[in-house]
């Protein structure tokens, strides 16, 4: 048996073990950082480290409005809205009975063709970090069985089918790719939010009722990474209640630590508040920003949702795409591209095509994108179309060259280049040959007879200033 001094000295001893492991936990929970509902807290959240890395996301737009796939995602307002578009008004007297309403629609969005798991096959292809899908567009269509959106969601019309459980889950077992939501504030006829638009948003019934819970609902069963916000602009942050959603989402949510939110959170929000800033769609400043911000751009270029009568001429090609990566990324921006899948859940031969070949650059330039830092300079001052990133503290630096030169010889004015300097290109093996341009500014680099890829080529260059 113990003796009594020995007992005295143990429990003495796990005393103190617990008082300190108590004092620990206390000094820890202090040590967490607490956001209160006002943007002086909220805006001073660091961002995420994995978004800044990713560079590259795919958004999309798939809803009601993918079954008359005509003209763009806001057919329903162009058709019914306060200022009607002529082309949509007389699409629909051509093509449907006077009585047929927008709702309509809802049965014909069959999904009949989706298939998560290839949809998340084609995303890893691309190359893309993250995606961000649409939860629920201006129309108030739900692609979610939402409580909050009775008789207007994916469970009770159309596909009978979860959509964005089926993805998150595809996503989240086949790649490694980040899984978010965009989730629009306002919908253009629900009468809850037309009352308080009447009343000039002094009530927020609509906000109290359907938004805010649905974003609860969505945060909580799914779990995003992105939380895309949209739909905010004609009523201030106030109205949305923005502040305290964040203050949730940051302290208490169940992706509390990883989520990044984008800046659109009411009027007057873009560009000032949020976790990055999107500006307006297809971003795209072309010049160094201060703050985190997103290229979010349509693979079509005049629509986010599919539509039938869109010409090839209509779709960017590579070159386009390699070209607004480059412009984006050098400016330290992420590029988020859109592609529309089709009523029948289809992500159509074009789209696919895009997004594949985005990969197979990818695998040749990637590093040149992924986990880069803006360079002192974003594009060269001697030569157009060509575009900067760094890495490692800019001891490695990427001219992303657009166009090919004809004599194989290519001046970089921007580079001050030194007997270390060494250059390559990207998937090609072995050094380039170079010499120093006229007067000793810059760098001509005479590039390799074979090229590695066919859209946007890119040299690493070491030990540069």
């Amino acid at each position: 048996m113990l003796s009594l001094s020995v007992l005295y000295a143990f429990l003495f001893l796990y005393s103190g073990q617990l008082l300190f492991g108590l004092l620990l936990a206390e000094t820890e929970s202090r040590s967490v950082k607490k956001y209160t509902p006002n943007w002086d807290s909220l805006d001073a959240r660091p961002l995420p480290s994995w978004y800044d890395e990713s560079k590259f996301g795919i958004f999309i737009h798939w809803g009601v409005f993918s079954v008359p796939s005509f003209n763009n995602e806001w057919f329903w307002w162009q058709w019914k809205g306060t200022k009607p578009v002529q082309k949509v008004v007389n699409f629909m007297k051509q093509n449907y009975d006077p009585n047929f309403l927008y709702a309509d629609f809802g049965p014909q969005f069959t999904a009949e063709f989706y298939n998560a798991t290839e949809w998340a096959d084609v995303f890893k292809a691309s190359g893309a970090k993250y995606i961000v899908f649409t939860s629920k567009h201006h129309e108030g269509f739900t692609n979610w069985p939402s409580k909050h959106s009775w008789n207007w969601n994916s469970m009770d019309v159309g596909p009978k089918r979860d959509l964005i459980g089926e993805l998150a889950t595809a996503i989240r077992a086949n790649t490694d790719i980040h899984f978010g939501l965009y989730h629009s504030r306002f919908e253009w006829f629900h009468p809850l939010y037309l009352e308080d638009k009447k009343n000039g948003f002094k009530t927020n019934t609509f906000v109290e009722q359907v938004s805010q819970p649905e974003l609860h609902e969505i945060v909580t069963a799914y779990k995003p990474e992105v939380v895309w916000s949209d739909g905010d602009q004609e009523a201030p942050d106030t109205y949305w209640n923005s502040t305290g959603f964040l203050a949730w989402l940051y302290n208490d949510s169940p992706v509390k630590n990883n989520v990044v939110t984008n800046d659109r959170w009411g009027k007057g929000c873009r560009n000032h508040h949020g976790g990055y800033y999107t500006g307006h769609d297809r971003y795209n400043p072309g010049t160094l920003q201060k703050h985190k911000w997103e290229n979010c751009m349509t693979i079509d270029k005049r629509s986010w949702g599919y539509r039938r009568e869109a010409p090839l001429a209509d779709y960017l090609t590579m070159d386009d795409i390699t070209q607004i990566l480059a412009e984006t990324v050098s400016c330290g921006g992420n590029l988020l591209m859109n592609v529309g899948p089709t009523h029948d859940g289809r992500i159509v031969p074009i789209f696919e095509e895009r997004l594949r070949q985005m990969g197979s650059w990818m695998e040749v330039n990637g590093e040149a994108i992924y986990k880069s830092k803006p360079w002192r300079a974003q594009n060269d001052t001697m030569t157009k179309g060509i575009w900067y990133t760094s890495k490692d503290n800019a001891t490695s630096v990427y001219a992303i060259v657009l166009d090919w030169p004809s004599n194989n010889q290519i001046s970089l004015g921007v580079p001050t280049t030194s007997s270390q300097t060494t250059i390559t290109m990207l998937g090609n093996q072995g050094n380039l040959q170079w010499k120093a341009g006229a007067g000793g500014a810059g760098v001509v680099v005479t590039l390799p007879a074979m090229r590695p890829c066919d859209w946007a080529w890119v040299l690493k260059l070491q030990h540069v200033k």
